[in-house]
């Protein structure tokens, strides 16, 4: 090795790297290069290869480069009840299938396998970091720790008993338990999760809102869902959920507020004087006939919209490519405008939104020297991509996740063409076979 040319850890050549900044480049037959889990060079191939030189290189010369996809919002372990009722609307569904399936599944053991496979699909859908609401999350952030996936894990808190907690008190001691645990790990942030509106009350809202704001921890809560949840929360309070939240001090920047498909003036102008976030779920909502968010009304008023796919449970899946092009597409049905949401705001809802989202957009979310190697490769010269003018309408309209080839988190090479390096896919088969004959028999 010459005096001149410096050793790293990494090396991606790149077809092309989209790296999602401000002028919305796109650089053609570029290079990555990572130390240390960061991001320390990017520029072109040519001069990549005599600068540098690289303990592992990737010739991946097909690909479209991009920041690691961000799922802000899902419900990992539910994956275990993919399928398990359909075809039903939000309040049914939770009500009559999925709140009793939970209550005789959900136990530790549920939730560490259920997440195990959740993290699995994502990876090998190009996911680097998702966002997680659901019980026993310090088991779940356990399992993203050791599967080496960047998450934000948020602990539940409700007005009712579940298998995690019995009462308000309980679920705070236990939440703070578990961000206390975790609160030094590289990759796992913990946040509060009121499940939603209608079923958190003023006091534990009041207490959150002031727990936040004194730890600096983010929020995530369904809020806004459905007309019916709108409509309920005027009869019992007077007023719109979004303004009894702001009444209660729960809304500011830390508030990732999940869904919102029924949103008037009104709730646009407190989501901009308070600057908190959208999670849009396109998929889920359609399924589940919620509505339809006005993400590009949300866009063009300053707001941060990001993108998550819910649970398998509502979605099917965990695909976050697929609710990229879902987004694109059903923002220019909703707003009648062929225009609303280009390819590539698709594309930056899914990354850097995302990370500004969960508070993490100084970490990850764009490519940039500096920032964590969280990073997704999708090869683009399959015959469906074919002619390619643009690589990024490309990924948006025409590419699969099965098109994800390499993924890396914090430097990591988590998914090597198409292979898992954290996670054992023969085990995770064998234990979700297991878990579909113990829910059938619980479900009698």
């Amino acid at each position: 090795m010459s005096e001149s040319t410096q050793q790293v850890d990494t090396l991606i050549h790149a077809g092309w790297v989209i790296p999602v900044n401000a002028s919305q480049d796109i650089l053609e037959s570029h290079s990555i290069a990572i130390s240390n889990g960061k991001i320390t060079a990017i520029m072109p191939t040519a001069e990549a290869k005599q600068q540098l030189k690289a303990q592992h290189s990737y010739d991946l010369t097909a690909h479209a480069v991009i920041p690691g996809l961000i799922n802000a919002h899902g419900h990992a372990a539910m994956t275990l009840f993919r399928g398990k009722a359909d075809d039903l609307a939000l309040m049914t569904w939770l009500n009559d299938h999925i709140w009793p399936a939970e209550a005789a599944c959900v136990c530790d053991d549920f939730v560490r396998d259920g997440t195990k496979l959740a993290i699995a699909e994502m990876l090998r859908c190009g996911t680097t970091t998702y966002s997680d609401m659901y019980f026993f999350p310090d088991t779940a952030a356990q399992v993203a720790i050791d599967a080496n996936i960047r998450a934000q894990i948020t602990f539940p808190i409700m007005d009712f008993p579940t298998s995690w907690a019995q009462n308000h008190d309980e679920y705070f001691s236990k939440g703070l338990a578990v961000y206390e645990q975790f609160k030094q790990a590289e990759l796992v942030d913990i946040a509060f999760g009121p499940h939603a509106p209608y079923t958190v009350s003023d006091a534990p809202i009041n207490k959150i809102a002031q727990l936040s704001a004194d730890m600096d921890a983010m929020v995530q809560m369904h809020i806004h869902e459905t007309a019916h949840e709108v409509e309920e929360g005027i009869k019992l309070h007077g007023k719109r959920p979004m303004q009894r939240l702001a009444d209660l001090g729960l809304l500011s920047p830390r508030l990732q507020c999940v869904h919102m498909t029924q949103i008037d003036d009104s709730d646009i102008e407190l989501l901009k004087q308070y600057g908190s976030h959208i999670i849009h779920c396109p998929e889920s909502n359609l399924k589940l006939a919620s509505g339809f968010s006005p993400i590009d009304k949300l866009r063009q008023a300053g707001v941060n919209v990001a993108l998550g796919t819910d649970g398998a449970a509502s979605n099917n899946d965990l695909d976050m490519i697929g609710e990229m092009r879902t987004a694109a597409i059903l923002a220019k049905a909703v707003h009648q405008d062929a225009e609303a949401i280009s390819a590539y705001e698709a594309l930056k809802m899914a990354t850097l939104n995302g990370a500004k989202a969960l508070g993490i957009d100084d970490i990850t979310g764009s490519l940039e020297t500096g920032k964590a190697a969280d990073i997704t490769a999708v090869r683009l010269d399959e015959l469906e991509n074919l002619p390619l003018y643009s690589p990024v309408s490309q990924l948006v309209y025409t590419a699969s996740s099965r098109q994800v080839t390499h993924v890396w988190v914090n430097g990591k090479l988590v998914l090597n063409n198409r292979e898992l390096t954290t996670l054992d896919m023969a085990e995770i088969k064998q234990f979700v076979a297991d878990w579909k004959s113990r829910i059938l028999s619980a479900q009698g």
